[in-house]
């Protein structure tokens, strides 16, 4: 008999007839005369309702069914007795496939913190919780792939392994091939990259950014979606040394048809998330945020705020004047953090907003400088959307198409431009005007899911000092 997935077995009208699912117990309870099994295959966050006759099976056969051992269960489809579903399975035989000791396996039916979670991550998406997760994580990828292609974009890969540093921040780990210990024990006054693999120093992403715009050159609108990595020791809730970024280049787009495309986008995946993970998210909604379903379709359904950077600063000076009190300044010039973005989105204005137009020397060295206003201060057309609860989630720009500005911009920040001449190439040959944006996907996932901490929506955390699993 062919297995049923048990989201379509608990979809399924065709009463009383044989079925078969398979799936991971998730707690078994009962009397003397009937035992009931709760079975999850993953598919759904609902379980499906094993009833066990135990005139019909021993008590011996039954022991190994215990909490987190999978089983496979032939029985006949009924509609439920009780509340809470609407569809059972009478079980007429089973087969255990893997038993799971009762003293041994943490996840017993009891509260677990989601710190303690971390430490077996090798299990944690077997918990309601990160099955939710894990599952609008899948959702929220369809979304973005479908987005880019409805809209005639290309799927470009950018290289994993690279010579260049996008943000100029520095922050990269390298790659070598190098054997780190002899050259610590010879203490060589330089490190002989002519025999490293490259031939020269390399390290992983922090972005595919820059190889984007080169794509963008010649296919017009590309979009790139996958692993960047940062050697940032910051301990944070909102930080990753390895997460996905979502960065699509576009040709021939300014600043308004940038923020137009910015909005548009993450309105996309939100209503996706509403639409396709309703079963998920009432879960999450009712267990983790009880606020995340009226915060989505709030978003879903709002117009965002466009703000210059210098009436954001005038208003956060204006809360301060007021008795707001901030952890860090907020002068113009500073970069704003995260309570700054928030106050300016959960308080203020109440919905999210697009701020524009910041200072020349708190952003990367691409970004489109526009004329010094009247005080003499220069800026640039960045465009970062901010959203409640999290800050920060697209960080966007028009780049800067000019040769000659680029080249003034990168020996200003004293940047070799030997190391990008294949990036100023594309201003030498057929420059266009372009813009383009960046996405962490992890940001995008903590606000669709409701959850607190970055490390609980990628399977397997990469952070300072640990690299588990």
């Amino acid at each position: 008999m062919k297995r049923t997935v048990i989201i379509d077995a608990l979809a399924s009208k065709e009463y009383d007839t044989p079925i078969r699912v398979s799936g991971w117990v998730r707690s078994r309870r009962g009397n003397k005369q009937v035992n009931f099994i709760a079975l999850n295959d993953g598919s759904t966050i609902k379980n499906i309702q094993i009833v066990v006759d135990l005139s019909k099976f021993t008590e011996e056969a039954l022991k190994p069914v215990t909490t987190g051992s999978c089983i496979n269960v032939e029985g006949i489809l009924v509609k439920s007795q009780g509340a809470g579903q609407d569809v059972e399975i009478q079980m007429t035989d089973f087969q255990v496939y893997g038993s799971a000791d009762p003293d041994q396996y943490p996840l017993q039916k009891k509260g677990l913190s989601m710190e303690y979670l971390r430490t077996i991550a090798h299990l944690r998406p077997r918990t309601n919780t990160f099955g939710a997760v894990l599952r609008i994580r899948h959702n929220m990828a369809m979304a973005i792939h479908t987005y880019f292609h409805e809209h005639g974009y290309f799927y470009f890969h950018t290289p994993l392994i690279t010579a260049s540093d996008a943000e100029g921040a520095g922050q990269m780990f390298q790659v070598t091939t190098l054997d780190l210990d002899r050259l610590a024990k010879g203490q060589p006054s330089e490190v002989p990259y002519d025999r490293d693999f490259f031939g020269k120093p390399a390290n992983l992403t922090v972005s595919g950014q820059l190889e984007g715009e080169l794509g963008a050159m010649a296919l017009g609108k590309i979009y790139t979606f996958g692993p960047t990595f940062r050697a940032e020791n910051s301990n944070t809730p909102r930080h990753l040394a390895e997460f996905w970024m979502i960065e699509p280049e576009i040709a021939f787009m300014d600043k308004e048809e940038l923020m137009d495309l910015e909005e548009d986008f993450i309105k996309y995946c939100v209503r996706w998330a509403l639409e396709h993970c309703q079963d998920d998210l009432q879960f999450l909604n009712q267990f983790v945020d009880k606020g995340l379903i009226e915060r989505l379709q709030s978003v879903a359904h709002t117009e965002f705020v466009r703000l210059p950077y210098t009436e954001g600063i005038d208003i956060l000076q204006n809360a301060i004047k007021n008795g707001h009190k901030f952890e860090f300044p907020c002068n113009w010039g500073d970069d704003l953090s995260s309570e700054h973005e928030r106050y300016l989105v959960e308080q203020h204005f109440k919905k999210p907003v697009i701020m524009t137009d910041y200072p020349l020397d708190i952003k990367a060295f691409y970004m489109k400088q526009n004329q010094p206003d009247e005080a003499g201060r220069r800026t640039v057309q960045g465009t970062d959307v901010l959203f409640p609860q999290i800050g920060e989630i697209i960080g966007g720009s028009v780049r800067e198409e000019s040769y000659d500005k680029l080249l003034i911009e990168m020996d200003r920040r004293k940047m070799d431009p030997a190391k990008y001449k294949w990036y100023l190439d594309t201003r030498r040959f057929g420059a266009a005007p372009h813009a383009g944006f960046g996405l962490g996907f992890e940001r995008l996932m903590l606000f669709v899911t409701g959850m607190q901490n970055i490390r609980d929506v990628i399977p397997f955390p990469r952070t300072p000092k640990s690299a588990e699993f």
